[in-house]
């Protein structure tokens, strides 16, 4: 009986402790004929409360955020370029699906949660910087993140997102070094 007791103690913890998560698996910033791109893959779980909140109409809102920096020998690090995007999650009763929109009128509809987030973690060729933003032969260092943005909720939802561990979406960074070749940069 005391085992059976423990089992049900350690189960209940372990749900607890498994947080929703946002993780980056893989990331590459490559050149192309206007300049160059982002490519990323992000490994997304909001966890139940956010799932059930967004599925009952709330909008959620996430934060792509990109940083790139020439790193200097004997001064601080050159700020190369700054990027930012903001998605919005949205679940309509009506026609029963997601939809993922990053701004303006535009945005993706989707049958189901999983869907949308699948399309929300997977960046394919994102435009980032023009032509001539990158010096040919030099090393920069990369910051990427995906996280959730807790302030964006309506206001009765966002007092209990600020205490409840049930809105907490563990957020990891990906930083990254990369070189371009004289040919990539031009």
């Amino acid at each position: 009986m005391r085992n059976l007791f423990m089992l049900a103690i350690m189960l209940l913890w372990a749900s607890w402790v498994q947080a929703a998560s946002i993780e980056p698996v893989r990331a590459s910033i490559f050149p192309t004929e206007d300049g160059y791109a982002l490519s990323a893959d992000f490994a997304i779980d909001l966890g139940p409360r956010a799932e059930e909140v967004v599925s009952r109409g709330v909008p959620l809102y996430f934060n792509l955020e990109l940083d790139v920096t020439r790193p200097r020998k004997y001064w601080v690090d050159e700020h190369m370029l700054g990027y930012a995007l903001t998605y919005r999650l949205t679940y309509n009763a009506l026609t029963r699906n997601y939809r993922l929109g990053t701004g303006g009128g535009l945005g993706r509809s989707f049958d189901t949660l999983a869907d949308a987030l699948r399309a929300m973690g997977r960046i394919a060729a994102l435009p980032i910087a023009g032509k001539g933003k990158f010096r040919s032969d030099e090393t920069y260092q990369a910051i990427l993140r995906l996280s959730f943005d807790r302030g964006q909720l309506p206001k009765p939802f966002q007092l209990d997102a600020l205490i409840s561990h049930d809105w907490q979406i563990d957020t990891k960074v990906l930083r990254w070094q990369f070189p371009l070749t004289e040919q990539d940069a031009k």
